[in-house]
Formats: C-alpha cells, structure tokens, sequence
C-alpha cells in the first residue's frame, strides 16, 4: 500500500487541469478523424495541437523509448498500435486513439474509440459494450471498495455480452509519473484486492475483445493484436478517489449529456 500515492487536493487540482485539456484534445480530433485520414496524420495533428494550443507536453513521446505522441489501435489491434503513413482509415474500421499529456508536472491518459464510415452492426455493438463496461468499473470506484470489485464490475458485463477481457494489460496508478502504483485489473473478484482509498488516482482502461482473449505481441515489439484477428475495442479514462465515490479528470463535454 506504501507504493501507492495519494494525491493532495492541490495535485488533484492540477490533475484535473491536465484532465480537462486532455479532453480538449479528443474534442479537436473529433473533426478530423475519417476516412482517407492516415494514422500518422492524427499523431502529427495530436502533436501540434498539444504544444502550440495548449502549452503541453505530449507525454508518450519518448516514454520508453517510444518516438509517437499517441498509439493507434484499427480494429483488431488490441493497444499499443504505432501511427504509419501507410495506414489510412478506411469505411467499416474501428480505431482507439490513446493519448497522454502533461502539465504542471501531472499527466493524464484516456482513450477513445472512432468509428469510420460505414461501420457493421457486429463492430459497433463491440465499441458501445467496451463503453458500457468501462462505465461498470468507473461506477464501482469509492472509498472502501476493491480493485477487485472495479474488475469484476467490466468482466460481468464484458461476458454477458458474449465478450471475453484481455488480461495481459491493465489500468495503472497515474501522477507524475505515467505508470505508478496499483495496477488495475479489468477482471476480478468482489472484495479482493486493493481496497480504494480518497487521493488515489487510476486509469480504467479495458480491452474488450470479440473473440478469445488471447493476444499476442507483433515483432515491432509494440503492437499488440488478437490471437484469432477478431476485433478488439478499448476505452479509458483517468480517475480520482473522492470522499464519497470517484471523479472523472478526463471526462469529455461530449459524456456530460
């Protein structure tokens, strides 16, 4: 419990700045996500948006080595999808856009999914239950709750939706630091776990996949897809431990409705 950090009102002030223009972000890119567009153009127009509008740093460039502001995960890219030149989003795909920025020392993660064109009904179902079952975890979080209870939350309405959770990535401890103490299962039993406490700060971010959940990693040594090339959907949102329940720092103006 040491390792996990609990953030001050005035950190969690400054969070929820970096939360608010993160959503900022996705909001600009709502216009500009479609099809014909490569994925690359999205990193570079992220890129751009983030420094010179919003006097942030993107905080995935350079993270680990990694050259890109953003991953770009089309359809059956399970997280961690590399932006290209040569992929451009064509009617039918789906594509989760997963962004991090930094400001005032405090960094915020989320992740939104887009559909393209012309999406199959099969698809669209995928990205609205991922949707909903991050929703279940987000739902669950409060002050004397488990981690367990914020995983068995997103696998129950994962698997009753006919659906399977990947288990090979999780959420994670957010702050200074983009990944901190705990990781935060997107499967789980009732009462197990770490037990949530006012100041903790986590993404909620599960991968929701069509098929089994087995992946596997592609040999850029970043990618990951499903086993059985089925499609994936994966939402995520940075949130906060309140006196009595859970804040959303990167909640969109879109979601507020």
């Amino acid at each position: 419990m040491s390792s996990v950090k609990l953030k001050s009102a005035e950190e969690l002030k400054i969070m929820r700045e970096s939360g608010r223009l993160l959503a900022s972000v996705f909001e600009y890119l709502d216009g500009l996500i479609e099809i014909g567009v490569s994925t690359m153009d999205i990193n570079d127009l992220t890129e751009r948006y983030i420094i010179d509008q919003l006097r942030a740093r993107p905080a995935s460039k350079g993270q680990y080595g990694y050259q890109y502001v953003l991953n770009s995960s089309v359809n059956h890219v399970v997280c961690h999808g590399i932006p290209s030149t040569s992929q451009k989003l064509k009617s039918g795909d789906i594509v989760n856009i997963d962004i991090t920025l930094e400001q005032g020392g405090f960094i915020a993660d989320s992740s939104k999914m887009y559909m393209i064109g012309e999406v199959p009904p099969v698809a669209r179902r995928l990205v609205g239950k991922t949707y909903e079952a991050m929703w279940e975890g987000i739902r669950s979080v409060k002050p004397g709750s488990t981690l367990g209870d914020v995983g068995h939350a997103i696998q129950r309405h994962a698997q009753k939706n006919g659906y399977s959770v990947v288990r090979e990535y999780c959420g994670h401890g957010i702050g200074r630091q983009m990944h901190e103490e705990p990781q935060v299962l997107h499967y789980g039993q009732l009462g197990k776990g770490l037990v949530l406490q006012e100041g903790m700060v986590f993404t909620i971010e599960p991968m929701i996949n069509q098929g089994k959940s087995k992946v596997k990693l592609k040999k850029d040594g970043w990618t990951v897809v499903t086993s059985d090339k089925k499609l994936s959907a994966q939402w995520e949102h940075t949130v906060a431990v309140t006196a009595d329940g859970y804040e959303v720092l990167t909640l969109r103006n879109e979601e507020l409705i």
